[in-house]
């Protein structure tokens, strides 16, 4: 056994297993089997040109070396990013936990009520630190959530506003610069007229349906926004406020101002700055705008005992349900972001929070008070932690450098220094000695905080915050670990048995591959850094981007998206940049198969796309026809196709490379969704069958965890006339010669957890990464083998093959009276978490094994399906009252004194043999949709609350 080899450890079939699998397969070679999947024309004629395969060890000695270029300055840069103090009970027992980091979205509620129950938390921390009623589970940055900010103002604007087509929206000159171009790249496509400017010199009107403004400011001034949103509110004008979360403990949350929505980011609450990401932003609002929110909102409902449970509130808010009326494309949110999040203030509390902020602002207002008495004078009225002063910006530049200091410099004689939770006074007078060498004159050093609030009284904070019992409890490291396992066990992670998700891939994420996210030389850095500055970033960077080019066929990749959401938007501005490029300004229509991802229709529509369904065929493939026709009926205003291969079912359609060749003889260009991309690694690649453009999902394909819904990372590839089009930032020199504005708020989007996709393709290589397709493949092909003599198999390849996933028919069970939902249910009592439900066919399940689970693994999981198929045939309809309708089964109720149900307490807890040795007890029953939906509950409210009237 060759003991150093990464792709030994990733893959999860045993050389010794593959006689067995092929020969249940029906094939003699693996090969054969590939040759049976994908279509010929589509294969690569030779491997993929990447550099030699590392070992774990000789990665994490590369890994280690390559950070040690980056130079760890002590930042005071700010804007929105700032240096934090990681709990180290948060940091090992969430950030580096597999429990925490491999799960799944919390789609089954009753195997995921420790991470709801940590994601009500953050939802409680939000709403109460900004004054608003309701908060979802975050989103992606700051910057992106203003930009939803925008499109719910836009959405919820009144009868009259939208019959005059009132479009304008106000956005302070005080905003943050990256949110500035995010909202400029969300606002042309949808019809938003943006208007920049001075917020006290504003003009209302009724030409304006919304507007932003930035708290504090986004150098540090400190306004008082109450009479603004007023005024707005009288004519009619709804305000966003961008805040800074830890400035909410002392300062008035903009909900008491009368704000509609509040947005930002909680990176600042123990979240490493990881050069921009990831980081759980937030967003609140009224709760009469809970129907266009954009992203996800967990609340509170009853299990079948009517006892408290957790779920996922209000999901037919979902892209899958609106598709093109969606306002918002989010799919996803930062979910063990916002869990860490909200844990840093489940571990500080109310008066710890209190005591981080305090001296935050008592070591700002003791810098200014010492810099004035330096003859540096500190212009910034009024602020919490960020101040501005007036020097010769280049002179300061050197010597701070000099230090290992960063400042920002907002021109040649105005310098910005942002405070943060890990300064102490030995790093104020560090900075007082820098301006002190600037000007010639004896540095000085202080030791007490200047006892005075650079703030108005009036804007003081008298409004209690998070008072109820979870964040006054378990300040004490053994009692957070101990509150922190307790929610773990509730939920069930890859750490326990395999996650089998149809388009999800929810594959090993390596320790190998996470370690480095740990390490400081990575996760310190601000995401604005002099590039001189971050070698080590860079070069990582360039090179991943490199291997995306080389692994898509594709010139040129931008890593800024956070999700695969954004991702989509990202490639089909590149292609609307594009085609005003050429000045073909009507060229808006986007075809879209009616298989694809929700997702795809709702980007089409943010990108101002008028969106064309095509036919599928009643094999699930296109309707090539169908495209065809529609293709040459739009010739003149066709821009594009949306497909995802292999298909949504789980096919690769032998028609590709015609379907796209159709879109390119009509003057479109075709964007392919990278959901599907971990079957074609090695063996094919979007440039080969015709796309212009991908995006790919590195949480899926290239193992970044999924994290109970979050962090995602979703880069395009792009062919060469795309690559001019890459988006930028205003602040660092990012993208293509003519690029679109940001997409997200950092350069590089969430960086850090790049690392991660970067180390998997590293240890695994061309030949791992190939051989990672073919066992996926291998694996599903094997699953289907046993499967489909149980369960009706929806799609298969022209040879009868699947792709790396497959679609198991269950809704002709309804004639027993078991529907889809009882099968996803029941899986937990056999210890599994559910296939995909219902997508992208109502009742069925779409299952995906992934290349690294083992044929044991994949055995337990057909010998729990083949299990309850038997249950299936012992169901009747007229008799309800079965193992599958009472699924799931808790351990309180096989503990109970009585027993009245019509089957053993044995049947309901271990089903199979293996189940006695590793059981999973789900902790609420059967959870009541509609219930939490009639009474929505999102905060840790108290029990009276989750009574009935």
């Amino acid at each position: 056994m060759k003991t150093d080899s990464f792709a030994l450890r990733h893959l999860g079939p045993r050389e010794t297993d593959l006689p067995k699998m092929l020969e249940t397969i029906g094939v003699e070679t693996l090969d054969q089997l590939i040759y049976e999947t994908i279509p010929t024309d589509i294969r690569l004629k030779s491997p993929l040109e990447l550099e030699h395969i590392m070992t774990e060890y000789e990665y994490a000695n590369h890994i280690r070396l390559l950070g040690r270029t980056n130079k760890v300055y002590k930042s005071y840069i700010g804007l929105g990013y700032h240096p934090t103090i990681v709990p180290p009970a948060i940091q090992r027992n969430i950030f580096e936990n597999p429990g925490w980091y491999t799960a799944y979205t919390p789609y089954q509620a009753e195997i995921a009520q420790g991470r709801l129950e940590a994601i009500l938390n953050f939802q409680t921390m939000v709403i109460e630190l900004t004054g608003m009623e309701i908060a979802n589970a975050s989103l992606l940055d700051e910057s992106t959530a203003a930009a939803e900010a925008m499109a719910l103002l836009f959405d919820v604007r009144t009868r009259d506003q939208k019959k005059n087509n009132v479009c304008k929206f106000f956005v302070s000159e005080e905003i943050l610069p990256q949110t500035l171009s995010v909202l400029q790249t969300r606002s042309a496509p949808v019809g938003v007229e943006l208007v920049v400017g001075n917020h006290q010199e504003f003009e209302f009107s009724n030409e304006f349906f919304g507007a932003i403004l930035q708290y504090p400011g986004k150098y540090g001034q400190v306004y008082d926004y109450a009479d603004f949103i007023k005024k707005a509110s009288d004519s009619e004008i709804k305000v966003a406020v961008a805040a800074d979360i830890l400035s909410l403990v002392k300062l008035t949350p903009p909900g008491e101002m009368g704000a509609a929505v509040v947005v930002g980011t909680t990176q600042r609450f123990g979240i490493p700055m990881g050069y921009g990401g990831p980081h759980a932003a937030f967003f609140a609002t009224k709760e009469e705008y809970k129907r266009s929110m954009p992203g996800r909102i967990i609340g509170v409902s009853q299990d079948a005992n009517g006892n408290r449970a957790l779920r996922m509130a209000l999901q037919t808010r979902e892209q899958h349900i609106k598709r093109e009326k969606a306002t918002s494309n989010i799919c996803t949110a930062q979910v063990l972001l916002s869990v860490m999040a909200g844990m840093f203030a489940v571990y500080h509390g109310p008066k710890g929070l209190q005591y981080i902020a305090d001296k935050v602002h008592g070591m700002a207002s003791t810098l200014a008070d010492a810099l004035n008495k330096l003859g540096v004078y500190q212009t910034n009225t009024a602020f919490f932690d960020t101040i501005v002063v007036k020097a010769d910006a280049q002179k300061v530049k050197a010597i701070a450098e000099k230090n290992e200091v960063n400042f920002f410099y907002i021109d040649d004689e105005t310098i910005s220094i942002s405070i943060n939770e890990t300064i102490l006074f030995s790093d104020v007078n560090e900075v007082i000695a820098i301006f002190a060498e600037v000007l010639g004159k004896e540095a000085f050093e202080v030791s007490e905080y200047v006892l005075e609030n650079n703030y108005p009284m009036l804007l003081n904070r008298k409004s209690e915050f998070l008072t109820h019992e979870v964040f006054n409890k378990y300040h004490s490291e053994t009692s957070m670990m101990r509150y922190i396992k307790k929610l773990e066990r509730k939920d069930l992670s890859l750490n326990h048995s395999m996650i089998a998700l149809g388009s999800c891939t929810m594959k090993l994420n390596a320790a190998a591959e996470m370690l480095p996210l740990s390490m400081p030389y990575w996760n310190t850095i601000h995401p604005f850094a002099p590039l001189d500055q971050v070698e080590g970033y860079t070069k990582m960077l360039k090179k991943l981007e490199h291997q995306l080019n080389v692994i898509t066929g594709f010139a040129g990749t931008t890593l800024q998206p956070n999700s695969g959401a954004q991702g989509e938007y990202a490639g089909l501005m590149t292609i609307r940049a594009y085609h005003q490029s050429r000045g073909d300004d009507q060229r808006t229509v986007c075809l879209i198969p009616a298989s694809a991802h929700g997702t795809n229709p709702a980007s089409a529509a943010m990108a101002g796309m008028k969106i064309i369904v095509t036919k599928t065929m009643e094999n699930g493939n296109i309707d090539v026809e169908d495209v065809r026709e529609k293709a040459i009926q739009y010739k003149d205003q066709l821009s594009c196709l949306m497909v995802t291969y292999p298909s949504t079912h789980g096919v690769f359609e032998s028609a590709i490379r015609e379907i796209t060749q159709i879109i390119h003889d009509n003057g479109g260009l075709v964007y392919m969704d990278g959901a599907n991309m971990n079957a074609q690694v090695g063996l094919t690649n979007p440039a080969t069958i015709g796309a212009d453009v991908c995006h790919l999902n590195l949480h899926k394909t290239f193992a970044i965890p999924h994290g109970g819904g979050g962090p995602g990372v979703g880069p395009i590839c792009v062919n060469e006339k795309l690559v001019p089009f890459l988006p930028s930032n205003p602040l660092v020199q990012v993208g293509g010669e003519k690029a679109i504005t940001a997409i997200s708020g950092a350069p590089y989007g969430s960086a850090l957890v790049c690392l991660i996709s970067y180390g998997y393709i590293c240890m695994l290589g061309a030949e791992g990464i190939t051989n990672a397709t073919k066992y996926a493949i291998l694996n599903a092909n094997y699953m289907k083998a046993r499967l489909e003599e149980h369960y009706p198999i929806l799609y298969s390849g022209e040879k009868g093959r699947a792709a790396h996933e497959m679609i198991l028919d269950c809704r002709g069970f309804k004639v027993k009276g078991i529907e889809v939902s009882d099968i996803a249910k029941r899986l937990m009592d056999y210890g599994f978490h559910a296939p995909t439900v219902s997508f992208p066919v109502a009742g069925t399940l779409m299952v995906e094994p992934t290349e690294s689970e083992d044929v044991g693994e994949l055995d337990r999981f057909c010998d729990a399906m083949i299990a309850i198929r038997k249950e299936i045939e012992e169901s009747e309809i007229d008799e309800q009252n079965n193992v599958l309708k009472n699924a799931p089964h808790t351990l309180a109720m096989l503990t109970a004194d009585t027993w009245t149900l019509p089957y053993s307490r044995e049947k309901a807890a271990y089903p199979l043999e293996y189940v006695s040795d590793n059981k999973f007890w789900p902790s609420v029953r059967r959870v009541d949709e509609t219930y939490g939906d009639r009474n929505l509950i999102c905060s840790c409210a108290p029990i009276e609350a989750y009574m009935e009237n």
